[in-house]
């Protein structure tokens, strides 16, 4: 079976979008294409990149629960407490997502830049930002779109 460059990039891209970085992300499409071979699923798969991307997603859940129950414990006076804070590694990855998407917002328009931040951070009504704006909420909600769906193709860059 050929696989296409295009499903690996799509595939990755959709877990980046959920949180994964690119190792992590490739890491789990290996693992999903590791049990597609060894459950037989190519023989008796319809539709084989479907699965595939169920199970990456289905893996990607699974270790996010694994995360959240096993958190990692700190002694303190000989006590042992659950440590929630993330890990460095956590926190370098996150910052980097951060530091892409304000390189992003610099590079959308000022007008795009205060419709999206103004629905999102401030919690403002597409009527509310239409009125701010002088345009019409349809202007507003396509304004929007049209910037996240940017911001989405930025960072999975």
């Amino acid at each position: 079976m050929a696989w296409s460059q295009d499903f690996f990039v799509r595939l990755r891209r959709t877990l980046m979008r959920r949180g994964r970085t690119v190792d992590d992300a490739e890491d789990l499409i290996q693992e999903a294409f590791l049990r597609f071979e060894q459950s037989g699923a190519r023989e008796r798969a319809d539709r084989p990149e479907a699965f595939i991307s169920r199970v990456a997603f289905n893996l990607a859940v699974d270790e996010d629960r694994r995360r959240t129950r096993s958190p990692r414990s700190v002694s303190i006076d000989g006590r042992d407490f659950a440590d929630s804070t993330p890990g460095p590694g956590e926190v370098f990855a996150a910052r980097e997502r951060l530091e892409l998407l304000a390189k992003g917002l610099e590079a959308v328009s000022p007008r795009s830049r205060r419709i999206l931040l103004a629905q999102r951070v401030e919690g403002l009504s597409h009527a509310e930002i239409a009125a701010r704006e002088g345009i019409t909420v349809s202007a507003v909600e396509k304004q929007i779109t049209r910037t996240i769906v940017f911001l989405m193709e930025w960072m999975a860059r």
